[in-house]
């Protein structure tokens, strides 16, 4: 009697052979029933199938629809692959339903608790290997979370965008969903296709994609880790290190138009370089993860854990990084977890429900961006988002991440209106899921990454932004100080004529410099939109406003707080920065640009070799005038922290003279006696200046002014700035 296949019903072997049965390994694979076994597979339009084990082949028979099954006694089940023809062509290959599921029980419990923090090897296309009678087996495992999905389908290149041979399975509650196809390799491009609640079929991006075509081409990439990293003495001297009290001087970069079509190698032969000779401690990327509109510049997220291809390889993001790991700069990174773009492709209604933003449309929109807002009280999104921030300092040893736009996901009327907002339980305006996230997210990396660094870009006066998690805090490690920014700026844009009645704005900072650790920004933002250039910003002819910049970046260098500057305002790019072109290199051509450069490069050179910069706290920071604005001058003390008994080992005095004119003999307040030698003038012809210095030893004198026993007289140039350090 010949051995009979365990019977299906019919509409399960339609469901099964259309590619939309939740549990297609329950029909399709091997199954092995009282010494009979039965092999079902997905074969659309074959003439013929048969199962080649290391012994037999057995023919199979087309049962229903494209499925085709074989029935044979055996003790166990074989290993075996199935010959598949068609025509007059015939090709081996492998049943990608005869492996056990690739998520374990573990990886399921931990994604539906959202405490998965490596949750990028589980989830997305990862290769396997596996070891077989008749053969090794090389493939991809592909996962993917989608809760409300009546089924999901994997379709690519390797399957002709067809995947009712490629339907996933169930992982049950956890509403993952899991299929290992042999054959795929690195470079196959894919999307999962996926049946939403209301039966429509539509294909998504992977969310857990690490790799991706280049846009507008939407697929997600099969890639793995290729790259071996030389950066050991970088890590382990981080690990002993503290970003938040050491030197931080960071360069804003937009990777696409620092110079043109450079990629990630590119710019590692030429970037770094010139980083190093500007003197930088850091590098700022703008946002590289994945997003599909150049013009967003990288703040519309579609693949949160693929760096753009529009610029290379995760290796040769990698490379990048390693890069300039070698050479002694830190790398940070834009992340963007406050909101997400609409496309119909990406994360927005991922499984034909809102699944990864908020379905309160009070809260899951952002009305100024038209983008989605993260669901911030889900476990699973939350776990994305988390794992997502451990990613990249894992996976591409990011040394921090500058976090955007939070005052967006701590506001839940954050520019709202009355009625289009919904207060919290309490009835408050705080998004009190969006807190604990950043708090997990802050607390976490931390934990995991010593010596890290966490950067909110946080605008309003949210109090402990920089304070521990375990008190209440947001957890971060500095804040952009946009108030600063702003001040100043406004400051800075008034005739010098007119600065005296605006002195207020000038000194304000320091009564809160001290409440959170800064980051002092002249970032991006202030150089788009119509803002124009920021030396544009300085009022007055050229000489003036570039007199103004000089001034402005030692005024910022000497204040406590780290210091950021975007990329060509180093050199005072005099075009608003547009992400389609190249910054204007010809610039250096000229001497006055060329003298910006040298004096940026002078200031890192003194930040980082005077500790008194760094002590951004409140020992580190004193006036000698705050009050002279009929002048617009400020005049001020930088020290390092103060032994037992004795003064500060480190100490800066600095003088900045907002108005248009110079001041001859203008006497200021000594710390103390000695000698002092003038170590940088903003007014130095070689930076561009006119020449009003001060040369030689500088003698306190024993003369009482601004309440201290010595002092000194300068010469203080028109819109200049000048330090001072005492002769040991």
């Amino acid at each position: 009697m010949e051995p009979q296949a365990t019977a299906v019903a019919t509409d399960v072997l339609d469901a099964v052979a259309e590619g939309r049965y939740p549990l297609p390994h329950d029909v399709l694979g091997a199954h092995l029933n009282d010494g009979v076994v039965t092999i079902r597979s997905v074969h659309h339009l074959a003439d013929s199938v048969e199962v080649l084990t290391q012994d037999h082949t057995y023919p199979a028979t087309h049962e229903h629809g494209g499925v085709w099954v074989c029935v044979f006694a055996a003790e166990d089940i074989p290993d075996y692959r199935l010959r598949v023809t068609y025509g007059d062509h015939s090709q081996i290959v492998d049943d990608p339903y005869r492996f056990l599921p690739t998520v374990g029980e573990m990886d399921t419990y931990l994604i539906s608790e959202g405490r998965h923090e490596r949750l990028w090897e589980v989830l997305g296309a990862h290769l396997m290997h596996f070891d077989g009678v008749m053969g090794p087996v090389d493939g991809v495992a592909f996962a993917v979370w989608a809760p409300n999905a009546q089924a999901v389908r994997v379709v690519g290149d390797f399957n002709f965008w067809d995947g009712t041979g490629h339907a996933m399975r169930t992982m049950g509650a956890s509403g993952v969903w899991e299929l290992f196809i042999p054959g795929v390799g690195v470079g196959a491009r894919y999307k999962f296709e996926i049946q939403g609640p209301s039966g429509n079929w539509f294909q998504k991006a992977d969310p857990m994609a690490r790799a991706t075509e280049i846009p507008p081409a939407t697929a997600s990439v099969v890639t793995d880790v290729f790259h071996t990293w030389n950066d050991e003495d970088w890590l382990r001297a981080r690990e002993d290190a503290n970003p938040h009290s050491g030197p931080m001087s960071i360069y804003e970069v937009h990777a696409g138009s620092w110079k043109q079509d450079l990629g990630y190698r590119g710019l590692a032969d030429e970037l770094i370089p010139y980083v190093k000779k500007m003197g930088f401690t850091h590098v700022e990327f703008m946002p590289l993860a994945e997003h599909p509109f150049g013009g967003s510049w990288g703040y519309q997220v579609t693949s949160y854990y693929a760096p753009t291809s529009r610029y290379g390889t995760p290796d040769d993001f990698r490379y990048l990084v390693d890069r300039l790991h070698q050479e002694g700069i830190g790398v940070i990174l834009d992340w963007v977890p406050a909101h997400f773009p609409k496309d119909d492709w990406a994360l927005a209604r991922f499984d034909g429900t809102p699944l990864y933003e908020d379905p309160d449309p009070l809260r899951g929109e952002h009305p100024d961006w038209g983008t989605y807002v993260f669901n911030f009280g889900r476990t699973e999104v939350r776990n994305f988002l988390v794992a997502n921030a451990l990613y990249w300092l894992d996976q591409f040893h990011i040394d921090g991440l500058r976090v955007d736009a939070v005052a967006s996901m701590l506001y839940l009327d954050y520019s709202r209106k009355d009625g289009q907002w919904r207060p919290n339980q309490y009835g408050g305006r705080e998004n009190l899921e969006a807190i604990s996230f950043l708090q997990e997210a802050t607390a976490t990396s931390y934990r995991l990454h010593p010596g890290i660094v966490m950067i909110a870009e946080e605008s309003t006066a949210w109090p402990g932004v920089t304070a521990p998690t375990s008190g209440g805090g947001l957890g971060f490690g500095m804040k952009w100080n946009m108030g600063w920014m702003n001040d100043t700026l406004r400051y800075l844009s008034e005739d010098p004529v007119n600065r005296r009645w605006h002195h207020g704005e000038l000194t304000f900072s320091l009564v809160y410099a001290f409440s959170e650790n800064y980051v002092l920004p002249l970032s991006h933002d202030e150089v788009v939109h119509g803002k124009g250039a920021l030396v544009s910003k300085m009022p007055g002819d050229h000489w003036q406003q570039m007199a103004g910049l000089r001034s402005l970046f030692a005024y910022q260098w000497s204040h406590p707080g780290k210091q950021l500057i975007f990329m060509g305002q180093e050199f005072a790019q005099e075009q608003e920065w547009n992400e389609s072109y190249s910054l204007d290199w010809w610039l250096y051509d000229r001497p006055d640009h060329a003298g910006m450069a040298a004096l940026v490069a002078r200031l890192n050179e003194l930040y980082r070799s005077h500790s008194a910069l760094w002590n951004d706290t409140y020992t580190g920071f004193e006036w000698i005038d705050a009050s002279d604005g009929d002048h617009n001058l400020i005049s001020y003390i930088r020290k390092s922290e103060a032994t037992s008994g004795h003064r500060a080992q480190d100490e800066l005095v600095c003088v900045v003279n907002f108005a248009g004119n110079p001041h001859e003999g203008y006497r200021i307040g000594l710390p103390h006696a000695g000698t002092w030698q003038e170590v940088v003038n903003t007014d130095d012809p070689q930076y561009g200046g006119s020449g009003v210095v001060n040369i030689g030893e500088l003698v306190a004198e024993e003369i009482p002014w601004n309440g201290r026993p010595y002092s000194v007289e300068l010469r203080v140039p028109p819109l200049g700035a000048l330090w001072l350090a005492p002769q040991h």
